[in-house]
Protein backbone atom coordinates (compact mmCIF):
# COMPACT_ATOMS: atom_id res chain seq x y z
CA UNK A 1 0.00 0.00 0.00
CA UNK A 2 1.74 3.40 -0.69
CA UNK A 3 1.02 6.48 1.03
CA UNK A 4 -1.31 7.78 -1.81
CA UNK A 5 -3.79 4.89 -1.80
CA UNK A 6 -7.05 5.51 0.23
CA UNK A 7 -8.00 3.10 3.08
CA UNK A 8 -11.55 1.71 3.11
CA UNK A 9 -13.18 -0.15 5.68
CA UNK A 10 -15.91 -2.30 5.02
CA UNK A 11 -18.32 -3.51 7.76
CA UNK A 12 -21.16 -6.03 7.40
CA UNK A 13 -24.58 -4.88 9.09
CA UNK A 14 -26.07 -7.31 10.36
CA UNK A 15 -24.36 -9.66 13.06
CA UNK A 16 -21.20 -6.87 12.93
CA UNK A 17 -22.81 -3.54 12.93
CA UNK A 18 -26.37 -4.70 14.77
CA UNK A 19 -27.80 -7.46 16.50
CA UNK A 20 -30.98 -8.13 14.51
CA UNK A 21 -31.62 -11.82 14.65
CA UNK A 22 -34.61 -11.48 16.50
CA UNK A 23 -36.31 -9.73 14.10
CA UNK A 24 -35.38 -11.51 11.30
CA UNK A 25 -35.78 -15.10 12.60
CA UNK A 26 -39.76 -13.79 13.66
CA UNK A 27 -39.49 -12.11 9.56
CA UNK A 28 -38.65 -15.59 8.38
CA UNK A 29 -40.62 -17.75 10.70
CA UNK A 30 -43.64 -15.45 9.76
CA UNK A 31 -43.28 -15.95 6.01
CA UNK A 32 -43.01 -19.75 6.18
CA UNK A 33 -46.09 -19.82 7.96
CA UNK A 34 -48.05 -17.68 5.41
CA UNK A 35 -47.31 -20.11 3.11
CA UNK A 36 -48.01 -23.43 5.09
CA UNK A 37 -44.54 -24.35 5.51
CA UNK A 38 -42.90 -25.28 8.91
CA UNK A 39 -41.12 -22.52 10.29
CA UNK A 40 -37.25 -22.79 10.10
CA UNK A 41 -35.08 -23.48 13.67
CA UNK A 42 -33.35 -20.08 14.60
CA UNK A 43 -30.07 -21.28 14.27
CA UNK A 44 -30.16 -22.27 10.69
CA UNK A 45 -31.26 -18.66 9.89
CA UNK A 46 -28.82 -17.29 11.64
CA UNK A 47 -26.59 -19.49 9.21
CA UNK A 48 -27.88 -17.52 6.20
CA UNK A 49 -27.91 -14.24 7.60
CA UNK A 50 -26.38 -12.15 5.10
CA UNK A 51 -27.04 -13.86 1.82
CA UNK A 52 -29.52 -12.16 -0.35
CA UNK A 53 -33.10 -12.62 0.58
CA UNK A 54 -33.87 -15.18 -1.92
CA UNK A 55 -30.98 -17.09 -1.71
CA UNK A 56 -31.06 -17.27 2.09
CA UNK A 57 -34.35 -18.39 1.81
CA UNK A 58 -33.76 -21.16 -0.66
CA UNK A 59 -30.79 -22.23 1.11
CA UNK A 60 -33.29 -22.50 4.40
CA UNK A 61 -35.82 -24.70 1.51
CA UNK A 62 -33.02 -27.48 0.77
CA UNK A 63 -32.82 -28.49 -2.73
CA UNK A 64 -35.70 -30.54 -2.23
CA UNK A 65 -38.21 -28.07 -2.34
CA UNK A 66 -36.91 -27.13 -6.43
CA UNK A 67 -38.85 -30.72 -7.07
CA UNK A 68 -42.36 -29.94 -6.10
CA UNK A 69 -44.21 -27.43 -8.91
CA UNK A 70 -46.43 -26.57 -6.30
CA UNK A 71 -44.15 -25.35 -3.57
CA UNK A 72 -43.97 -21.57 -2.94
CA UNK A 73 -41.18 -19.94 -4.74
CA UNK A 74 -38.29 -18.27 -2.59
CA UNK A 75 -39.30 -15.34 -4.35
CA UNK A 76 -42.51 -15.62 -3.02
CA UNK A 77 -41.81 -16.23 0.35
CA UNK A 78 -39.30 -13.45 -0.06
CA UNK A 79 -42.57 -11.33 -0.35
CA UNK A 80 -43.89 -12.39 2.99
CA UNK A 81 -41.10 -11.59 4.63
CA UNK A 82 -40.45 -8.35 3.61
CA UNK A 83 -44.21 -7.47 4.05
CA UNK A 84 -43.96 -9.48 8.09
CA UNK A 85 -40.48 -7.05 8.44
CA UNK A 86 -42.29 -3.63 7.25
CA UNK A 87 -45.30 -4.43 9.72
CA UNK A 88 -42.61 -5.20 12.60
CA UNK A 89 -40.69 -1.59 11.75
CA UNK A 90 -43.60 -0.07 11.51
CA UNK A 91 -44.64 -1.46 14.84
CA UNK A 92 -41.62 -0.66 16.51
CA UNK A 93 -41.10 -4.49 16.96
CA UNK A 94 -37.19 -4.78 16.57
CA UNK A 95 -34.88 -2.36 18.48
CA UNK A 96 -31.70 -4.51 16.26
CA UNK A 97 -29.28 -3.03 19.44
CA UNK A 98 -25.84 -1.80 18.15
CA UNK A 99 -22.79 -4.16 19.79
CA UNK A 100 -20.66 -2.37 22.66
CA UNK A 101 -18.23 0.39 21.25
CA UNK A 102 -19.44 0.97 17.38
CA UNK A 103 -19.89 4.45 17.52
CA UNK A 104 -16.61 5.06 19.32
CA UNK A 105 -14.72 2.81 17.22
CA UNK A 106 -16.21 4.02 13.93
CA UNK A 107 -15.27 7.92 15.25
CA UNK A 108 -11.87 6.75 16.31
CA UNK A 109 -11.44 5.51 11.79
CA UNK A 110 -13.10 8.05 10.62
CA UNK A 111 -10.59 11.01 12.70
CA UNK A 112 -7.29 9.12 11.35
CA UNK A 113 -8.64 9.29 7.81
CA UNK A 114 -10.16 6.18 7.12
CA UNK A 115 -13.24 6.04 4.70
CA UNK A 116 -16.22 3.75 5.59
CA UNK A 117 -18.52 1.61 4.56
CA UNK A 118 -21.02 -0.99 4.31
CA UNK A 119 -21.65 -3.83 2.29
CA UNK A 120 -24.57 -5.74 3.45
CA UNK A 121 -27.62 -8.61 2.37
CA UNK A 122 -30.00 -5.86 3.04
CA UNK A 123 -31.68 -3.76 0.59
CA UNK A 124 -31.31 -0.23 0.90
CA UNK A 125 -34.34 0.59 2.14
CA UNK A 126 -33.72 -1.44 4.99
CA UNK A 127 -29.71 -0.67 5.84
CA UNK A 128 -31.24 3.32 5.66
CA UNK A 129 -33.83 2.29 8.37
CA UNK A 130 -30.80 0.48 10.43
CA UNK A 131 -28.18 3.30 9.99
CA UNK A 132 -31.41 6.05 10.78
CA UNK A 133 -32.25 4.27 13.36
CA UNK A 134 -28.92 4.42 15.34
CA UNK A 135 -27.72 7.73 14.06
CA UNK A 136 -24.50 6.33 12.12
CA UNK A 137 -25.00 7.18 8.50
CA UNK A 138 -22.79 10.17 8.69
CA UNK A 139 -20.23 7.44 9.52
CA UNK A 140 -20.05 5.87 5.79
CA UNK A 141 -19.19 7.72 2.74
CA UNK A 142 -19.99 4.15 0.46
CA UNK A 143 -23.06 1.93 1.06
CA UNK A 144 -24.01 -1.53 -0.79
CA UNK A 145 -26.58 -3.09 -0.67
CA UNK A 146 -28.84 -6.40 -1.94
CA UNK A 147 -29.88 -3.84 -4.72
CA UNK A 148 -26.45 -3.29 -6.09
CA UNK A 149 -25.25 -6.41 -7.46
CA UNK A 150 -24.76 -10.08 -6.73
CA UNK A 151 -24.72 -10.93 -3.44
CA UNK A 152 -22.02 -11.88 -1.14
CA UNK A 153 -19.69 -13.86 -1.44
CA UNK A 154 -19.51 -12.48 -5.29
CA UNK A 155 -17.43 -9.57 -4.90
CA UNK A 156 -19.03 -7.69 -7.15
CA UNK A 157 -20.02 -4.78 -4.40
CA UNK A 158 -17.17 -4.82 -2.99
CA UNK A 159 -15.29 -4.09 -6.22
CA UNK A 160 -17.40 -1.42 -6.50
CA UNK A 161 -17.02 0.19 -3.18
CA UNK A 162 -13.19 -0.16 -4.06
CA UNK A 163 -13.51 1.68 -7.17
CA UNK A 164 -16.32 4.79 -6.11
CA UNK A 165 -13.43 5.49 -3.24
CA UNK A 166 -10.47 5.08 -5.12
CA UNK A 167 -8.97 1.90 -2.90
CA UNK A 168 -6.83 -0.99 -3.77
CA UNK A 169 -7.39 -4.17 -2.13
CA UNK A 170 -4.29 -4.28 -0.04
CA UNK A 171 -5.94 -0.75 1.24
CA UNK A 172 -9.59 -2.47 2.10
CA UNK A 173 -10.35 -4.57 4.64
CA UNK A 174 -13.70 -6.15 5.11
CA UNK A 175 -15.15 -6.80 8.58
CA UNK A 176 -17.97 -9.49 9.32
CA UNK A 177 -19.70 -12.21 10.98
CA UNK A 178 -19.79 -14.57 8.57
CA UNK A 179 -18.10 -16.89 5.81
CA UNK A 180 -20.02 -14.96 3.21
CA UNK A 181 -17.79 -11.67 4.51
CA UNK A 182 -14.58 -13.51 4.38
CA UNK A 183 -15.25 -15.14 1.34
CA UNK A 184 -16.20 -11.91 -0.41
CA UNK A 185 -12.82 -10.28 0.38
CA UNK A 186 -10.86 -13.24 -0.44
CA UNK A 187 -12.52 -13.07 -3.98
CA UNK A 188 -11.98 -9.79 -4.14
CA UNK A 189 -8.00 -9.63 -2.65
CA UNK A 190 -9.04 -7.85 0.07
CA UNK A 191 -7.86 -7.90 3.66
CA UNK A 192 -10.34 -9.39 6.23
CA UNK A 193 -11.12 -9.37 10.12
CA UNK A 194 -14.14 -11.42 11.56
CA UNK A 195 -15.68 -10.71 14.67
CA UNK A 196 -16.58 -13.18 16.89
CA UNK A 197 -20.04 -12.18 18.29
CA UNK A 198 -21.76 -12.50 15.24
CA UNK A 199 -23.32 -15.43 13.83
CA UNK A 200 -20.66 -17.84 12.54
CA UNK A 201 -17.85 -19.56 14.37
CA UNK A 202 -14.59 -17.83 14.59
CA UNK A 203 -12.99 -21.20 13.26
CA UNK A 204 -14.67 -20.89 10.36
CA UNK A 205 -14.06 -17.68 9.77
CA UNK A 206 -10.41 -18.51 10.25
CA UNK A 207 -10.49 -21.70 7.75
CA UNK A 208 -11.94 -19.16 5.09
CA UNK A 209 -9.61 -16.93 4.99
CA UNK A 210 -9.92 -14.22 7.53
CA UNK A 211 -6.50 -12.18 7.99
CA UNK A 212 -7.69 -11.81 12.17
CA UNK A 213 -10.58 -12.48 14.65
CA UNK A 214 -11.95 -9.31 16.88
CA UNK A 215 -13.21 -10.28 19.88
CA UNK A 216 -14.81 -6.69 20.80
CA UNK A 217 -15.42 -4.15 18.69
CA UNK A 218 -12.89 -2.06 20.86
CA UNK A 219 -10.02 -4.58 19.69
CA UNK A 220 -10.72 -3.15 15.96
CA UNK A 221 -8.55 -0.15 15.45
CA UNK A 222 -5.30 -2.08 16.63
CA UNK A 223 -5.98 -5.61 14.14
CA UNK A 224 -6.44 -2.97 11.15
CA UNK A 225 -2.92 -0.96 12.18
CA UNK A 226 -1.52 -4.58 12.32
CA UNK A 227 -3.31 -5.44 8.58
CA UNK A 228 -2.06 -2.13 7.77
CA UNK A 229 1.82 -2.95 8.75
CA UNK A 230 2.39 -1.92 12.16
CA UNK A 231 3.51 -5.12 13.67
CA UNK A 232 3.82 -4.01 17.31
CA UNK A 233 0.18 -5.01 17.55
CA UNK A 234 0.36 -8.45 16.38
CA UNK A 235 -0.50 -9.91 19.71
CA UNK A 236 -3.98 -9.00 19.20
CA UNK A 237 -4.93 -11.73 16.63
Amino acid sequence: MTPSTQRLVIFDCDGTLVDSQYGIIASMEAAFQAHGLPAPAARDVRRVVGLPLDAAIAALRGPDSELDSQAPTPGQIAAAFREDSEARRLAGADTEPTFPGVREVLSRLIDTGISLGVATGKSRRGLQNTLLNHDLGDFFQVLKTADDGPGKPDPAILQDAMAEIGADPDSTIVIGDTTFDIQMAVNARALSIGVSWGYHETGELTAVGANRIARSFGDLPDLIDTLWGHPANCAKR
